[in-house]
C-alpha cells in the first residue's frame, strides 16, 4: 500500500508500540491505588503528561488526557458556554472547522446560544478583519482551528488570540491537524484552551489531550472521582497516555527534518509538469502544512480518479469524516473554489514513512492516465 492519507490518520511508531508493552503486560496497576502497581502507573502518566507539555512548552497541569480530538473539543465549548452563561452565549468559530467543532456548536445552538461563523478567503485563510467585528459584549468563546485538515492552510492563530483577549474573550484552537507537523507553542500563541489528537501523531486512535491554561476554570464534561485534578473523571488510560506522552518526544526530536516538506514539494512540481493549467491547488502554497497538497484535477472527477490509481494508493477526496458523501467539501464551498473544480479535488498528505518511490509511482499512474 502507498499511504499518502496521514491527515486521516497515522500508523503507530515502532517507538511509540515498544513503549506502550511494559503496561500491557505488567503495570497493570490503576494509578489510584496506594501500592507498588499504583505507583508505578502513576508514575508513568505523569510523565506522559510532561512530554505531552513539552511539546507544546506549557506546564505539565494544563495537560489533561482525553480520548481523543472529539472529546477535547467538547468539553471547552459546552465548559465555556455553561461556566460563562452569566456573561454570554454567543460563539465564534469558522466555516471550515471540522465536525467535532462544528457539530457541538450546532448542539448549543438548540441550547440557545448564538454562533456565527467567520468566512474565508480563496486560499482557506479566515477573515480576521471581520473578527473584531463579529465580537459583541455577548461573546464568551472564539474556536478557529490551528490549519485545515483538507487543505492545510495554517491560520494567524496569534493574531487572533490578541484580538480575543483585547476584548477579553476566551480562544480555543484545534491543534490536532499541526501537532507535529510544525512547531506550537502555546505561550507564543497565547491560546486559552488548545486540542491534540494522538492519532494524527503515530500514536493509537482513542487518546488525546486538552491544554487548559493556568486559572481558566469549565465546568467538567465527565463527572465522577477526582481524575486529572477533577477536570475529566474516569480511570486514566495508562497505555495509552504512555503512548501519547512517546509520541510527543518522538515529534520534538523530528521537527527539525525537514524531509516531508521536501518530499511534498517535489510531488507538486511533478503534478504541476504532467497537468500544467490542468491542476489547481486548494489552499496556500506558501502558509499550509509541510505534509498536504488538496489538488483539483481539472476536468477529471476526484473519485473516480482516485480508484483508477488502484487500489494500492491511499489519499482522500475530503477529509475522512466527510467519505461517502456526493456534494463537494464544505471546506472547497466555503473557499469558493467552483463546484466543477471541486469535483476534481484529492487531498494527498505525506508522512514519515512516505519515500521518493512511491511518489514516482503514483506520478507515472497519473500520467499515463492524463496522456
Amino acid at each position: 500500500m502507498i499511504y499518502l492519507d496521514y491527515n486521516a490518520t497515522t500508523p503507530i511508531d515502532k517507538q511509540v508500540a515498544d513503549a506502550m508493552i511494559p503496561y500491557i503486560y505488567g503495570n497493570y496497576g490503576n494509578p489510584s491505588s496506594n501500592h507498588e502497581l499504583g505507583e508505578r502507573t502513576k508514575e508513568a502518566v505523569a510523565e506522559a503528561r510532561s512530554k505531552v507539555a513539552k511539546l507544546l512548552n506549557c506546564s505539565a497541569n494544563e495537560i489533561i488526557f482525553t480520548s481523543g480530538g472529539s472529546e477535547s473539543n467538547n468539553p471547552v465549548l459546552k465548559g465555556v458556554a455553561h461556566t460563562y452563561h452569566h456573561k454570554g452565549t454567543h460563539i465564534i468559530t469558522s466555516e471550515i472547522e471540522h465536525p467535532a467543532i462544528l457539530n457541538p456548536c450546532n448542539y448549543l445552538e438548540k441550547m440557545g446560544c448564538e454562533i456565527s461563523y467567520l468566512p474565508v478567503n480563496k486560499n482557506g485563510m479566515v477573515d480576521i478583519s471581520k473578527l473584531d467585528k463579529m465580537i459583541t459584549e455577548k461573546t464568551i468563546l472564539v474556536t478557529i482551528m490551528h490549519s485545515n485538515n483538507e487543505t492545510g492552510t495554517i491560520q494567524p492563530i496569534k493574531e487572533i488570540a490578541k484580538i480575543c483577549h483585547d476584548h477579553d474573550v476566551l480562544f480555543h484552537t484545534d491543534a490536532s491537524q499541526s501537532l507535529g507537523k510544525v512547531p506550537i507553542d502555546v505561550q507564543e500563541l497565547d491560546v486559552d484552551f488548545l486540542t491534540i489528537a494522538g492519532h494524527k501523531l503515530y500514536s493509537p486512535k482513542g487518546i488525546g489531550a486538552l491544554y487548559i491554561k493556568n486559572g481558566i476554570k469549565i465546568e467538567s464534561l465527565i463527572h465522577g472521582a477526582g481524575h486529572e485534578s477533577g477536570r475529566r473523571a474516569g480511570t486514566e488510560n495508562v497505555i495509552f497516555d504512555v503512548a501519547l506522552g512517546k509520541a510527543c518526544e518522538v515529534a520534538q526530536e523530528a521537527l527539525q527534518n525537514n524531509k516531508i516538506s521536501q518530499l511534498t514539494e517535489y510531488f507538486y512540481y511533478e503534478l504541476k509538469n504532467i497537468f500544467g493549467n490542468k491542476m489547481q491547488l486548494n489552499g496556500d502554497l506558501d502558509n499550509k502544512l509541510p505534509n498536504t497538497l488538496n489538488i483539483s484535477f481539472i476536468g477529471y472527477d476526484g473519485a473516480k480518479l482516485l480508484a483508477d490509481l488502484g487500489e494500492d494508493i491511499a489519499a482522500s477526496t475530503g477529509s475522512a469524516c466527510h467519505s461517502g458523501a456526493t456534494s463537494i467539501s464544505p471546506v472547497l464551498k466555503a473557499m469558493n473554489v467552483p463546484s466543477e473544480i471541486a469535483r476534481g479535488a484529492i487531498r494527498f498528505s505525506l508522512g514519515k514513512y512516505t519515500t521518493k518511490e512511491e511518489l514516482d509511482i503514483v506520478l507515472k499512474r497519473l500520467n499515463d492516465m492524463h496522456k
